[in-house]
């Protein structure tokens, strides 16, 4: 994983019902196979335009970029 920060995952049924429908920061609702990110630092899920706004915000020498290894998972 390039990013410490965030971790891609494609919504899946099982997320949006078991764990979270909505970006944490906007609350966007989010929809099936759309990208989504888990906030690895803050425990939470965000869409790409939260993930985005809050990777700009960080200092650059904490974190390196947004995209991060598809692999990964947490389900």
């Amino acid at each position: 994983m390039v990013n410490n920060q965030f971790l891609q995952q494609e919504a899946t049924n099982i997320i949006l019902q078991n764990v979270t429908r909505y970006c944490a920061e906007c609350y966007k609702e989010f929809k099936e196979e759309e990208s989504l990110y888990y906030d690895m630092k803050n425990y939470r899920y965000l869409c790409q335009e939260c993930a985005k706004r809050i990777e700009q915000e960080l200092p650059n020498d904490l974190y390196e970029s947004i995209e991060v290894n598809k692999e990964a998972t947490l389900f």
